[in-house]
């Protein structure tokens, strides 16, 4: 049984990651089903939890941001339709609006991509280097000065790389082959969902 999918994140998340590529790969890209994204993005919650205190506030944040989206899925078929609906309503920038909350889900995924990439490329058993550019890249920017004294303090508490691949499952040589497919397939989705917020003027930098 230990070998089996369902105890394999990383084969889970980079399969429906590679899923959705596919859509957004389409010309002219085809319109994204929000509850396959909803649950791709969901299977990626796992990966918060198992980098500890320095991303507490980032799991909880993406965990009930995603949970926020599977639950519109019910009545929203398509990420462009979701979009569609609250600029109608004039409510895109409202807290709690789920454009807002796609943006910030989407932000969840490119700091994973990162992570995976400066993992791929960066030798020994420490995450603190990849951990931290990626954390820099996409959500310092976005957060004040207590967060980001609060991450750079829990970045001491990380696990180590084996510690993060025992915890998925992997070895470092399959895990490789997981971490490349995640970044490769992320990618066109990353860039899907920015193109929904820019094509419609709405910025991507809020």
């Amino acid at each position: 049984m230990g070998s089996s999918e369902a105890e394999k994140p990383l084969r889970r998340i980079a399969a429906s990651f590679e899923e959705l590529a596919a859509v957004a790969k389409q010309q002219p890209p085809g319109a994204m089903d929000a509850a396959a994204f909803s649950h791709a993005c969901s299977n990626v919650s796992v990966l918060f939890g198992y980098l500890g205190i320095a991303f507490k506030f980032a799991e909880m944040d993406y965990v009930a941001k995603v949970n926020d989206l599977l639950e519109a899925s019910n009545s929203v078929s398509t990420l462009p339709s979701m979009v569609e609906l609250d600029i109608q309503k004039d409510t895109v920038r409202t807290v709690g609006s789920h454009t807002r909350n796609l943006l910030r889900v989407k932000r969840g995924i490119d700091m994973v991509k990162v992570l995976f990439e400066k993992m791929l490329v960066t030798e020994g058993n420490s995450l603190t280097y990849a951990a931290s550019v990626a954390y820099a890249q996409v959500f310092a920017p976005h957060h004040g000065w207590v967060i980001r004294k609060a991450v750079a303090a829990g970045m001491y508490a990380l696990p180590s790389k084996s510690q993060l691949l025992k915890k998925l499952n992997e070895d470092e040589e399959s895990a490789k082959a997981q971490l490349q497919n995640f970044v490769r397939s992320s990618a066109p989705v990353i860039r899907y969902v920015e193109d929904l917020f820019t094509s419609r003027n709405l910025g991507i930098d809020w």
